[in-house]
């Protein structure tokens, strides 16, 4: 995937003792289409590995994400990031999901381009993904079982608990449907802003975001996403890599036990759920900054960990 244009208002800024460079280019997939990326990096020290971010469903990496960029940056790793088509700065109808598939092989392809500059040819490589972005990460792992060296899962996407399934039928018309009026914003949904996220304080940014999607789901995006559920919920048995799992106990969005399904399910020899009480849906980013804190110290903690055990 060749680079389409660089945004010249690279950042630089500094952070406790560890100074880190955030920069920012466009590229092209392979239907043409403008796609934004954005990465941070140390700039004193060699990355200790590669960190790549899936954001979930309505979201975007360089604003929504930036916590998360900043704080592994911070602790040493090479983070990138990539705004799906139909999502933050990226082209497309804004929160239009025409294929997931697109959205996996999109990644698949920037993330391994990215792998393949030589400054990173010895480097381990992880992915990270919340809610929607979770299920991306397996997808991702699914397409190339030993690509990756491991997963952090953030209350990922990943199940559709049972009492939450639509009948057989519904699922037919809404097939049909979403092949016939696709766009169209015609599924309910309840404020996931106000369910997902305990800070009101990032309530309110992710409200004034306009690259953060705030709609109902289109009928096609529903369908996509719900398939997708099903089909990562069929193949728990088949994951296989390293990974964690970041999920917080009064999560209103995506269920603390379907994490528990992937934890007890999946294969890996090395596998790590970690359930935090009282804790909502954006452990990352919508939390008291105390409980913030909690969750990267795990992560970061996990991650030097794994890294450590690098031959």
């Amino acid at each position: 995937m060749k680079s389409h244009s660089i945004i010249l208002t690279s950042s630089f800024f500094s952070i406790s003792f560890i100074r880190t460079f955030l920069f920012q280019e466009f590229i092209l997939n392979a239907r043409g289409m403008s796609l934004f990326t954005c990465q941070w990096r140390p700039s004193t020290i060699e990355p200790k590995a590669l960190i790549f971010l899936c954001h979930g469903y309505a979201m975007e990496c360089s604003i929504s994400m930036r916590g998360t960029g900043t704080r592994l940056a911070q602790a040493g790793f090479a983070v990138h990031g990539m705004d799906y088509e139909g999502h933050g700065k990226s082209s497309g109808l804004q929160g239009y999901i025409t294929s997931f598939n697109d959205i996996v092989v999109d990644c698949s392809k920037y993330f391994a381009s990215v792998c393949e500059k030589l400054e990173y040819k010895n480097q381990r490589k992880f992915l990270l993904g919340e809610s929607m972005g979770g299920a991306i990460v397996l997808m991702l792992h699914r397409k190339e079982p030993t690509y990756w060296d491991g997963a952090i899962l953030v209350a990922p996407m990943c199940k559709i608990v049972e009492d939450m399934k639509p009948h057989p039928i519904m699922i037919s018309i809404l097939s049909k449907l979403s092949n016939v009026i696709p766009t169209w914003r015609i599924i309910p949904n309840e404020d996931i802003i106000d369910r997902a996220i305990k800070s009101e304080e990032w309530r309110e940014e992710v409200r004034n975001n306009h690259y953060c999607y705030k709609g109902k789901p289109r009928l096609k995006t529903g369908y996509e996403l719900f398939m997708a559920s099903l089909d990562i919920e069929s193949n728990l048995d088949k994951v296989t890599l390293p990974f964690i799992i970041v999920h917080g106990g009064d999560d209103a969005v995506t269920d603390p036990s379907v994490s528990e399904a992937l934890y007890t399910l999946a294969e890996s020899k090395d596998k790590t759920l970690k359930l935090y009480p009282g804790m909502c849906h954006a452990l990352t980013s919508g939390e008291p900054k105390e409980n913030i804190d909690i969750v990267f110290a795990d992560i970061i903690k996990w991650l030097n960990e794994r890294v450590a055990s690098t031959p």
